[in-house]
């Protein structure tokens, strides 16, 4: 919903007032959308806030009615957070209803309006409605979004029978004239069981009782043959959807994912998706009298209704936004949530490997395997006998500054199947190119494509002058690093500077050659110089710190060994010959003079290789928050310099290149 006119509004509990993160991240959000809370007395003109029908909400509720203030009534959004707000988490998103709430049907809540009111005939709006639903499914998300993906569910053919929490104020709160009755959860499953004879019911746990948090209304004892089994492990909602011929429901938001599933629940309360036409309501709704569609619904409920809070730009933002960054926090969980150790890690290395892997479990750095935990070994150093070995690297979009300079990273990938510039083997990454895109995946590659040639952004973003160049069909060659491991490993004829110059000249004998040393060559840091008098019988011009990006924009096209600025000129739609075997090679983008992994057949557009390479493969801390954050974020970071080096690595930096001359000392 859109930002409304400041109007502070009077609180009296913890819940708003308080110094927790979720307590401030409530007041974060009520101050965006228009609400900033205050203490005190409201006055007649004045606004009260409560969370809910919960017990505590009597105080904020009887204060309004003694001052004569408007009420106004709080909750989550539907898509909310990993875990559920008992446990501490922020939430990502919130209900601010001036006239109900949705779970309380006695009235109507804002959300009802809106869902029997609103004309839901602007196509953009309704095309974003279809993508959402079909990110949600696909990614599988749900109001607690902490699934563990190990966890299969149970093979299909079941009635799914959802349970809820006691007392909770969706059922207190749930009757058209007051309480839910605690038994429709046995007279549910009775119907289920009368409904499908002889069928495997499953019941499903509520997120709370899995935490330990609140009693449920099923338990071992409703288990009373072989065909009811309890589902109390998080396995992903979506997954028992998916498996279910039936699904039965009081009023859980459970019944609203299972209408976005394709099912048509059979709902015993009068929950917001129930009276609309796309469930079998046991009770009928005096008021909801019009037909919705799936899109129309999840519009109103996810798109219209709620607030959205982007933590890391902290403001208001759209649902796609928020989505984005549950994603990468949930990338981030089920990654890191067993912990890991790094193996023979560099100690500047450290803190941001910490940072990056150990939010939920505190990476053990070590020199040997442990056999409990998956071991992280950076880029291609050799790996120990264990079977749990993940690489670790740097990223495409890595930072303003140099690695070998202590320049903290941005974006580090992991791959648990070799690593991106080994073409000797499988990697995470040729599987990620080969796989379908992605619901919005495309549209979603070529804007962040558009914000990176905006930006001027590249992997290091060095900044330099342009030289004046001489005129001509130019063809830009970046030198590499020697002994880096992607010329190691992904070259075979042409493995050095000089060789690559003379392969350029050879086969280009008419063209502007244009050499660009490497910058941690030209700093001195790693081996790789030619003499500028030997680079010149080959090329025309040495462009010594020179800024890529500004290069790439004046050049028609590059010829490199494995250089990421050959990935850099493709997202710019310059054509790229390969002498090696980069990882951007093979895939019918390029053109080929090296040896190519025979299995790499697959034929991605530019878009679906962009969101592998940029979205799906590298993961991004936010260098502000340091929160796990989408690929859009750490561009905005990167175009605004919002990536500081700490003070010490500064130092160190220096130190290091005192002792340039000496890499067996720095690089240990």
């Amino acid at each position: 919903m859109g930002q409304a006119k400041p109007r502070p509004v009077h609180a009296y509990t913890g819940g708003f007032l308080g110094m927790s993160a979720a307590a401030r991240r409530i007041r974060r959000i009520m101050a965006l959308a228009g609400f900033p809370v205050r203490p005190g007395w409201p006055g007649r003109s004045g606004t009260v806030a409560v969370w809910g029908h919960a017990a505590h909400s009597a105080r904020g509720a009887w204060v309004a009615r003694q001052a004569g203030a408007k009420l106004i009534r709080l909750e989550d959004a539907f898509l909310r957070s990993l875990f559920p707000g008992r446990g501490g988490e922020p939430p990502l998103g919130l209900l601010i209803d001036q006239s109900g709430l949705h779970f309380d049907p006695s009235r109507p809540s804002d959300l009802e309006t809106l869902l029997a009111t609103h004309p839901f005939d602007d196509h953009a709006l309704m095309e974003r409605a279809r993508l959402g639903m079909a990110r949600i499914k696909h990614g599988q998300f749900s109001k607690y979004a902490a699934h563990d993906p190990d966890l299969a569910p149970p093979p299909p053919g079941y009635v799914l029978v959802v349970d809820q929490v006691r007392g909770d104020a969706s059922l207190t709160r749930g009757g058209l004239n007051g309480p839910l009755s605690e038994h429709l959860f046995q007279e549910m499953l009775v119907q289920a069981q009368l409904d499908f004879p002889g069928a495997r019911i499953v019941l499903r746990t509520h997120p709370e009782t899995m935490g330990g948090y609140r009693a449920g209304h099923f338990t071992t004892a409703d288990v009373t043959g072989a065909h009811i089994t309890l589902s109390s492990d998080p396995v992903s909602p979506w997954e028992l959807l998916e498996g279910a011929i039936a699904v039965y429901t009081v009023s859980s938001q459970l019944g609203f994912e299972a209408i976005l599933a394709g099912h048509r629940p059979r709902v015993w309360g009068l929950p917001f998706y129930a009276g609309w036409g796309l469930s079998d309501d046991q009770t009928s709704h005096p008021r909801r009298r019009r037909k919705l569609t799936r899109a129309q619904l999840f519009a109103g409920a996810m798109l219209l209704y709620p607030y959205w809070y982007d933590p890391c730009h902290d403001r208001l933002c759209s649902f796609d936004d928020a989505l984005d960054h549950l994603e990468a926090l949930r990338r981030a969980w089920r990654e890191d949530r067993h912990g890991f150790s790094a193996l023979n890690m560099r100690l500047w290395k450290r803190a941001h490997l910490q940072g990056f892997f150990g939010r939920w479990k505190r990476v053990r750095f070590a020199n040997a395997p442990d056999p409990a935990r998956p071991n992280l070994v950076w880029g291609a150093s050799p790996a120990p006998a264990t079977p749990r070995v993940i690489r670790v690297e740097d990223g495409f979009l890595r930072s303003r500054g140099l690695g070998a300079d202590l320049t903290p990273p941005l974006s580090l990938i992991t791959d648990d199947l070799g690593i991106y510039f080994d073409p000797s083997h499988p990697s995470r990454l040729e599987a990620l190119i080969a796989a379908p895109l992605p619901p919005g995946g495309a549209e979603r590659a070529e804007a962040l494509r558009a914000n990176i040639l905006v930006q001027r952004l590249s992997k290091y973003n060095l900044r330099g002058n342009l030289p004046e160049l001489p005129p001509g069909h130019r063809i830009l060659v970046p030198g590499q690093v020697e002994d880096d491991a992607s010329i190691r490993l992904g070259t075979s004829r042409i493995c050095t500077n000089l060789d690559l110059l003379r392969e350029t000249r050879a086969h280009n004998p008419d063209a502007v050659i244009l050499y660009k040393p490497h910058p941690d060559v030209e700093a001195g840091l790693r081996p790789g110089a030619i003499a500028e008098t030997e680079a010149l019988t080959h090329a025309d011009a040495v462009l010594s710190q020179t800024d890529p990006v500004l290069l790439l924009e004046h050049v028609q096209e590059v010829w490199t060994m494995t250089s990421t600025l050959g990935f850099e000129a493709l997202l710019r739609g310059l054509p790229v010959t390969t002498l090696g075997a980069p990882f951007y090679a093979g895939w019918g983008l390029t053109r080929d003079l090296g040896e190519i992994p025979a299995r790499r057949r697959a034929r991605p557009g530019l878009n679906a290789f962009i969101h592998a390479t940029l979205i799906a493969y590298p993961r991004y801390l936010d260098p502000v928050t340091r929160l796990p954050c989408p690929p859009e974020v750490a561009v905005q970071r990167l175009a605004s310099g919002q990536s500081p080096k700490p003070p010490h690595l500064r130092a160190l930096a220096k130190l290091q290149g005192l002792f340039a001359a000496y890499p067996q000392i720095w690089r240990r």
